[in-house]
């Protein structure tokens, strides 16, 4: 099948060359662009073009295209040059300007070159179709460090957490018997649920709501860099408040240590996600395999509901696009508010942000509304 697939790949390319008179990258990068994405299925995997990376040099790099897993993470990426390019030079270029070594594929249609950690470890003519699977499979089945910690960090937390669970369930259960600080506060905490979120809500709701807080809220703090989130967050602060008459700050580090290797892990790799939409997804990804975990049968109504990016783009730029043609504005204008009633990772205010507000005008739109700032913050769903 492989062989099939590179067979394909120089058929395309002799097609564009004979009729487009052309080797230039834009014309022919395509083609093995449409390679890797058919070889990174077999991998459950997928071949994003342009994604920005963090350069070695503390600056963004923006190579031609990034191989990532299902959680977003990045396994390699991929560099096309010209053939009238020399490939040598491009290289060392690219490495001068901070491009990672850890994993990357660079080609111009005659050569392939492939570097992991650091160093050259291959190369071959892109028309020897044998050495070039090869390449390609290398390319492919790398892990790096990172994501080699991430994902065993992923399957002790599957071990983990159920026991964890059931703890705290224990505790809640018995708390509500015994304690009277604790039953007090959760009655307080209650009506305000009942009044803020949903008039049908339980105890019982209560008491996962709580089990959810203390085993995720770490996650979203070391993704999005937020530590202060809980004190602006009426839910979230209450929800603290109610926790710390259960445990004590050691008690809770104390339940939590044995799936600490979790967190760390969540926060080395988010660390390395630069891009504010990758991290939504990342987050995405990590909330529904908290909850396949936590409540397997319930995970569907207790995940993230999670638009596409996609999705988002359009209905900002339709939204923007009707403001104007019936109103004569657009998002950016003075006296037009920007509501999201339903915030959750901040997948709309964040496209709004990056597409439909120009730079100049960022800081009057989110801070200098008469008091009544229209970009909201991020408000994460328990």
């Amino acid at each position: 099948m492989s062989k099939i697939l590179i067979q394909q790949y120089y058929q395309n390319l002799d097609r564009t060359l004979q009729f487009g008179k052309s080797r230039n990258e834009q014309s022919i990068r395509n083609h093995f662009w449409a390679l890797l994405i058919e070889y990174a299925r077999k991998f459950n995997y997928d071949v994003i073009a342009e994604v920005a990376v963090m350069g070695t040099r503390g600056k963004k790099v923006n190579p031609d295209g990034a191989v990532k897993n299902l959680w977003g993470l990045d396994i390699g990426l991929w560099e096309s040059k010209d053939e009238k390019d020399d490939i040598e030079t491009e290289i060392d270029a690219k490495i001068k300007k901070g491009y990672p070594l850890t994993n990357i594929l660079f080609e111009d249609s005659n050569l392939a070159v492939l570097f992991q950690r650091g160093v050259e470890v291959d190369r071959c003519k892109v028309r020897d179709a044998d050495k070039l699977h090869e390449i390609l499979t290398s390319f492919f089945t790398f892990k790096s460090e990172t994501v080699y910690k991430f994902e065993e960090a992923i399957e002790k937390f599957k071990a983990d957490i159920p026991v964890i669970v059931a703890t705290l369930r224990t505790k809640i259960h018995e708390s509500r018997e015994t304690n009277s600080d604790f039953m007090e506060a959760q009655s307080i905490f209650l009506e305000l649920c009942r009044a803020e979120i949903n008039p049908d809500i339980s105890l019982e709701d209560i008491r996962e709501m709580m089990i959810q807080h203390i085993l995720t809220s770490d996650i979203f703090n070391r993704i999005f860099d937020d530590p202060d989130f809980h004190r602006h967050n009426t839910i979230a602060a209450e929800l603290e408040k109610l926790i710390g008459i259960l445990f004590s700050l050691s008690e809770r580090r104390n339940l939590l240590y044995s799936i600490e290797h979790y967190y760390e892990a969540i926060n080395a790799t988010a660390a390395a996600i630069t891009d504010h939409r990758e991290k939504q997804k990342f987050l995405k990804v990590l909330y529904e395999n908290f909850y396949n975990v936590y409540n397997p049968k319930a995970a569907d109504r207790l995940g993230v509901v999670y638009t596409p990016n996609e999705i988002v783009q359009f209905m900002v730029q339709s939204t923007n696009h009707l403001l104007y043609k019936h109103f004569g504005k657009t998002l950016a204008d003075k006296n037009v508010d920007i509501l999201d009633p339903a915030t959750g990772t901040a997948t709309f205010i964040c496209d709004i942000i990056e597409n439909a507000i120009p730079k100049d005008q960022l800081e009057y739109n989110s801070r200098q509304r008469g008091g009544h700032p229209s970009l909201l913050h991020r408000q994460p769903q328990h």
